[in-house]
């Protein structure tokens, strides 16, 4: 601990030694304020609290850290196994002051709700300084290794494409109209994306989430958080609209936009420089009637689920919040039919303002390494 040499010696000669040792308690308490944050939060909300273990329970739960599953700026994740038999998945945070407020807004979210569609947290564990969160093992890892390459280790057919899409759409609603609180995400990618035995999706990560009123429209944001490439753009440009649940449909737009071109919308590698950023050039293709070479090699109905995919994925897109759907609008286009949906107007952003607040790098932690398989 330090405290200012000056400050010390003036308290000690104006004020004496009572003041000093005070002052010093008082800087002692903020420098560990962070921790009774989190001890204060999970006794205020005990009652809504998954299971709490001890790091001796974790330890032994993965069998002292045998297998890891992949890490990242948030930490470590390790296979474990309950007493149950059970498979899970342990996320050990790293020691950084974030994750601090990271934890809590996990637990806060994620801790007090149960959909099919957004992972469980099973339990957790804070001691001294650990700090660890127990899910459901998701063994197909997370979406992203399913449609990038070289990545890719399963290819998605279709079918999978589209019931994952619906599936993560049904998991946002949720979050944004199935709860006494409204929850944003803010982070919606597919990275974060898991998928269990079944490919059944679930929604993850809540380290940068936010709660608010149902009635709030607007929400208030003292800091952008979420990751460039997927970041609506209110989020950057204030006078296009406020930020609100429109955010999250933004990003669940960018991640069709992937899952249909099997490719992040960003590639300055691309055969051809007009399809560097894959919105626009999807659009232009598309206004020109060239949609075959969007989806090559599909059949007749495979093409409807991929034209339904990028239509409800062009008007998540829209640069204005409020020409966006809601996501119990979006649950419904993708349930209809691909001939009731109309294209809207190329009023997203356009590839140089991708590229320049663009590229995928998280503004709120470091980005997951390619050993990431879950969370």
């Amino acid at each position: 601990m330090t405290v200012d040499y000056g400050l010390f010696q003036a308290a000690k000669i104006i004020l004496g030694t009572p003041f000093v040792i005070a002052l010093l308690i008082y800087k002692w308490n903020r420098r560990h304020v962070s921790m009774y944050d989190v001890e204060e939060f999970l006794q205020s909300h005990n009652n809504r609290m998954p299971i709490r273990y001890s790091y001796s329970e974790i330890r032994k739960i993965t069998k002292s850290f045998k297998e890891k599953l992949g890490e990242g700026g948030y930490g470590t994740v390790f296979k474990g196994t309950l007493q149950s038999g059970r498979l899970v998945a342990i996320k050990m945070l790293g020691k950084s002051k974030a994750n601090e407020q990271d934890f809590i807004s996990e637990v806060a979210t994620i801790g007090r709700i149960h959909h099919v569609n957004v992972v469980q947290l099973i339990g957790f564990c804070v001691e001294g300084s650990k700090r660890a969160f127990v899910y459901e093992f998701m063994p197909n890892g997370s979406l992203n290794k399913h449609i990038f390459l070289p990545e890719v280790c399963t290819l998605l057919s279709y079918d999978q494409m589209y019931d994952i899409a619906l599936g993560v759409a049904r998991g946002i609603e949720y979050l944004h109209q199935g709860c006494d609180m409204q929850i944003l995400h803010f982070d919606i990618k597919p990275h974060n994306i898991l998928l269990d035995e079944n490919f059944t999706p679930k929604v993850s990560d809540f380290g940068v989430a936010k709660l608010y009123s149902v009635n709030d429209s607007i929400v208030s944001l003292t800091a952008v958080r979420g990751t460039l490439g997927y970041m609506a753009p209110e989020l950057f440009y204030k006078n296009i609209g406020g930020v609100s649940y429109k955010v999250d449909v933004y990003s669940f737009g960018m991640l069709l936009m992937e899952m249909v071109g099997r490719r992040k919308n960003i590639n300055a590698f691309a055969e051809h420089s007009s399809q560097i950023y894959f919105p626009t050039w999807v659009y232009d293709q598309w206004q020109n009637g060239n949609d075959k070479e969007i989806l090559e090699d599909a059949t007749e109905e495979e093409k409807k689920i991929g034209n339904k995919m990028i239509i409800v994925a062009l008007w998540c897109i829209q640069m204005k919040p409020n020409d966006r759907p809601s996501m119990k609008k979006v649950v419904q286009m993708l349930e209809g039919d691909v001939e009731c949906l109309q294209m809207p107007s190329k009023s997203f952003l356009s590839s140089l303002d991708q590229i320049v607040t663009g590229g995928g790098e998280n503004l709120n932690q470091s980005n997951e390494s390619s050993q990431s398989s879950q969370f």
